[in-house]
Order: C-alpha cells, then structure tokens, then sequence
C-alpha cells in the first residue's frame, strides 16, 4: 500500500522539525507495519511532507507514478486537513482525488524510461492547474499544517 522507503523531507524547517522524530521512530521507512506506531496525526503530518515533497519535485504526476496516489487519495488525509482548519485545501483536495480517479489507471502503471515518465506530463495536463496552485500556495500551506499539527488537542 506504501512505497518502502519514504525519505525525510527537505526544504522546510519547520515541517522538517516537526517530521523528523517521526522519520526516526520509522527508521526512515513508511510502510503498513511502520505507520502502525503513529498517530492519525503523526501519520497525517508525514502524509502531508510525502505530499508536498513530491508535488515542489515533480507534481502529481511524480507522485502517482512514486506510489503514493493510494495513500494521499484514499485515506482520510483530506478529511483532517478539512478537521485540522484547512478547508480550501481539503476542498483542493477532493476536488484533485476526482482527477486521480480519471488518471489512476494509466498513471499508477510503470514506465520503461525516462522519457516514457516524461511523457505523461505532456498525456495529463488536466494536472497542471494543481501543479501550480500547490506551488503558489506550498508556503503558507506548510505553515499552516504545521500550526495545526502543533496545536491539536
């Protein structure tokens, strides 16, 4: 269901502080028997880094093609960012899960090359306007997942 080896994400202090310790406790592997020692929360706050290291890389593309459309899209990640006071971002959220449903099926398929993955880009513009709004909004996001994340009860 997870790609084996999730990596610490880089870029922001913040989320990195805060993602850190639960990287360790993981020993840098998200998988099913690994995400079994978090919390909803924890395992939210790593869902949220998985996101928006893979988005600032390479977009939804780059993060289907990694694995990681089943556990962004069909856990409840959306669900507690709407829990957690991001409700545009989980209505963003829902509103890319109905893209990845027309997507899925070519995109979760492995490339042979390079410039097959590069392809994909070109066959799925439909990803571009989320592409961008990530990018433009990844800032104030992250801050804001992060202050949610710090004060939940």
């Amino acid at each position: 269901m997870f790609p084996q080896n999730a990596n610490l994400n880089q870029g922001d202090p913040q989320l990195d502080q805060l993602a850190a310790p639960l990287w360790q406790r993981l020993g840098g592997e998200l998988n099913a028997q690994t995400m079994a020692r978090l919390s909803a929360d924890e395992t939210t706050l790593l869902a949220y880094s998985i996101l928006r290291e893979e988005l600032l890389e390479g977009g939804f593309v780059q993060l289907i093609q990694n694995g990681y459309g089943p556990f962004i899209f069909l856990n409840p990640f959306a669900k507690v960012m709407r829990l957690w006071g991001l409700k545009d971002f989980s209505k963003w959220l829902y509103d890319a899960r109905a893209v990845y449903e027309q997507t899925r099926a070519v995109l979760e398929q492995p490339t042979e090359s390079d410039d097959a993955f590069m392809a994909l880009y070109e066959q799925h513009p439909e990803w571009d306007p989320y592409d961008d709004w990530f990018v433009e909004a990844e800032s104030e996001l992250t801050c804001r997942v992060c202050e949610a994340y710090e004060h939940r009860p």
